[in-house]
């Protein structure tokens, strides 16, 4: 009785819930000795059957198939290891010693290392691999990463070295970020680059993507050749950052993505087909038509954007594969479920590098190769207090105890003692070895040689193509800012309040003609001033998302300004219609129809110039903060040039009525209300109107290369 009553002590929550969970499923009884002898026969290891988040100690219950010897079922008990770390160097240098990296910081070198088969079969996640369930998506996997045809390449690095410039106010100095980094990964590997925040992983990740030109030193071959724009149609590249745009579903952004960058060999529906494939592959079916979603937009959760990003790259089948922290900002299942979607990407023979923060010891031990940058920091500044110390470094400390060394931490070693081995260590043991694997020649045949010598640049669409997507997608992302409750409302109302203040004002008289003058000069400012503030945001906004595209050569920069200034044009001109419909009327301006239409065609090319300046201003600074007080003065500037304040400006300054389209919407304006009635109003000439016309047809043409001439000279960052 108490050995029975001991037993049940012993069991844990998670054996109870099992059976619960068996038990309401009435099968329990029947299905474990079945599923027991199934393992016994297939030949897994006791270490694999065992679930891997075991408590310290756990009771097994005795196999149906075996006897009750204690010496089979007994508990497998093991330490801690992120607890109990010992550093054996000895074994460290005898493993398989996959990568190298400097430390610049430190001075010093350590490699990545290989899983020991006990250690990766007991780290093995609870049910991951055998649980069919997206636990984020809710739904079954359709697929896994399919194996299609990949196109190999051998990625190879050799002491690169990367340094920025410190420009101050009166003096520059030079900062190492990377220092003498080596390794190599292939295809069907997945290579992490682990360390904390700030070693230079970016960076790294940035010069074997091609993100970044030219390392200070060393060098980087791709199937031992360097690196070409060629070879962007073969990359993949996920940056840390989300860069999505919020007001698309899932299924949209995927759409788009394989219609621009898959080969034009493919028909519409088959890249459409391919985009669908990407979004069952990746367990998005269920969120497919959900907005992606962003800061002030409900959409996807975070690991379905993050999916949504690793969608966007690999729908071209890339060769290489680099991801900047993926697992970053997500919680442990999810993170888990990325880097097995890697491993099955990397399965496809694509070769995966990615960088990753504080991984979890499910996550290491997934990993095929790894970097480690300044991974002894804590090490080497004496953090060692949970750490065990080699018996070879302690009888050291001994040594230098008796010498009156300094140490700390109660007979434990000091910074510069530890460094000091860690350094010596590292050259006596590990860094020859090292040097010779990485010296050793790829297994890259000659044929792999000359395609990636021999790639062509090839565009996914053709550029008429690529302008109806780019414009397409431009309406469909901007829909819901252009038309939201706010802005409409913002002019509706003020519609409203101009009609009536200027409740019927139309007549002959000099005076009633000054008082309208007055409504038209405001119209003129209203939307030359309103487009300017809307336009100022567009590229500084995308530039992120123009800076991503770019890079992976997904069209032509041509075709994505086109469609940019021109998308916004058929959404700019929608609500000064409802305006000029409101106004118009109430303020019993002339009422026939050529003169309607003629007020609106004034107001829309002003609308275009406006949008223009707003553009070039954008463009050009790329930063909000400087580009809207620069707006500021010139709007401001223009509308005091315009004719309605001062009538008689001094000949010096003469050429700001002529730089102002506020001047000349104003001119346009009273020439089609006046133009029978008088030759001047509130003292503005009514002229012809032809060269007011060609002043703002040559100010919308300008402001639009000026604004692509900055665009074309971005730095793709």
């Amino acid at each position: 009785m108490e050995q029975t009553n001991s037993t049940s002590l012993l069991r844990t929550k998670s054996d109870q819930l099992v059976e619960a969970i068996a038990a309401a499923k009435g099968s329990a009884r029947a299905r474990l000795p079945r599923l027991s002898a199934e393992f016994a026969g297939s030949g897994v290891p006791e270490s694999v059957r065992m679930l891997s988040r075991k408590p310290s100690r756990r009771l097994m219950p005795p196999s149906p198939g075996g006897g009750g010897s204690g010496g089979t079922n007994s508990t497998h008990i093991r330490k801690s290891r992120s607890a109990q770390m010992k550093l054996d160097l000895d074994e460290l240098s005898s493993g398989s010693v996959l990568s190298r990296a400097s430390s610049a910081s430190l001075g010093f070198s350590f490699t990545g290392f290989s899983v020991r088969p006990d250690e990766s079969a007991d780290s093995k996640p609870f049910s991951d691999d055998e649980n069919p369930e997206d636990l984020e998506a809710g739904t079954k996997k359709k697929r896994s990463i399919p194996a299609e045809p990949t196109f190999p390449i051998y990625l190879k690095f050799t002491e690169v070295s990367y340094k920025i410039v410190i420009k101050g106010v009166t003096f520059s100095e030079e900062k190492d970020i990377l220092n003498g980094i080596s390794g190599a990964v292939d295809p069907g590997e997945v290579l992490a680059l682990m360390g904390p925040s700030g070693c230079g992983k970016t960076t790294l990740l940035s010069l074997l993507g091609g993100r970044i030109r030219d390392p200070s030193a060393g060098s980087i071959t791709y199937n031992q050749h360097p690196y070409s724009k060629l070879l962007k149609s073969r990359i993949g590249f996920v940056t840390q950052d989300d860069i999505l745009f919020p007001h698309l579903t899932v299924k949209e952004t995927l759409i788009y993505a394989a219609r621009l960058r898959l080969p034009r060999t493919l028909t519409k529906e088959e890249k459409d087909k391919r985009a669908m494939d990407v979004i069952y592959e990746l367990g998005l079916d269920r969120c497919q038509d959900t907005m992606i979603g962003g800061s002030f937009v409900r959409g996807v959760s975070g690991g379905e954007r993050k999916r949504v990003c690793i969608g966007n790259e690999i729908i071209i089948n890339p060769s290489l594969l680099f991801l900047d922290e993926p697992t970053s900002g997500l919680d442990s299942t999810t993170a888990l479920r990325i880097v097995d979607i890697l491993h099955e990407i990397a399965k496809a023979g694509k070769t995966v590098i990615t960088t990753i923060h504080q991984p979890s010891s499910r996550l290491f031990h997934k990993f095929d190769k790894l970097i480690l940058l300044e991974f002894l920091l804590d090490l080497a500044n004496g953090n060692i207090n949970d750490v065990s110390i080699p018996s070879e470094l302690a009888d050291k400390v001994q040594t230098w105890n008796s010498k009156e060394e300094p140490t700390r931490n109660n007979g434990k070693p000091s910074p510069a003692i530890v460094h000091e081995y860690l350094v010596g260590c590292y050259e006596t043991r590990v860094a020859e070895t090292e040097k010779k694997k990485l010296m050793a020649p790829l297994p890259v045949e000659e044929e792999l040689k000359s395609k990636v010598r021999y790639l062509k640049r090839e565009w996914g669409a053709s550029w008429s193509e690529q302008y109806v997507l780019l414009f397409h997608r431009g309406i469909r992302e901007r829909w819901h800012d252009y038309f939201s409750w706010l802005r409409i409302t913002q002019v509706i109302a003020t519609a409203l309040i101009l009609g009536m203040l200027w409740w019927q004002s139309g007549g002959d008289t000099p005076s009633q003609m000054q008082d309208q003058a007055g409504l038209l000069f405001f119209i003129a400012v209203f939307w030359g001033f309103f487009p300017v503030f809307t336009a100022i945001f567009t590229f500084p906004q995308e530039k992120a998302m123009l800076s991503k595209e770019r890079a992976a050569d997904m069209y032509r920069l041509s075709a994505y300004f086109a469609a940019r200034t021109t998308s916004d044009l058929p959404l700019d001109l929608l609500l000064p219609l409802i305006f000029l419909l409101v106004v118009y009327f109430m303020a019993g301006l002339k009422q026939d129809a050529s003169s309607f239409l003629l007020t609106a065609v004034t107001v829309f090319l002003c609308i275009v110039v406006a949008q223009g300046l707003g553009l070039a201003i954008g463009a050009t600074l790329m930063d909000l903060k400087k580009a809207t007080t620069l707006a500021s003065v010139t709007v401001m500037t223009f509308m005091l040039a315009g004719g309605y304040f001062i009538k008689k400006v001094p000949g010096f300054i003469v050429w700001l009525r002529d730089l102002s389209f506020n001047y000349h919407t104003f001119k346009l304006l009273l020439k089609v209300q006046y133009e029978h009635k008088t030759n001047s109003v509130n003292g503005v000439q009514i002229d012809s109107g032809i060269k007011e016309v060609g002043a703002l047809a040559a100010m919308a043409v300008s402001y639009r290369l000026l604004a692509y001439i900055s665009l074309r000279r971005m730095k793709l960052q």
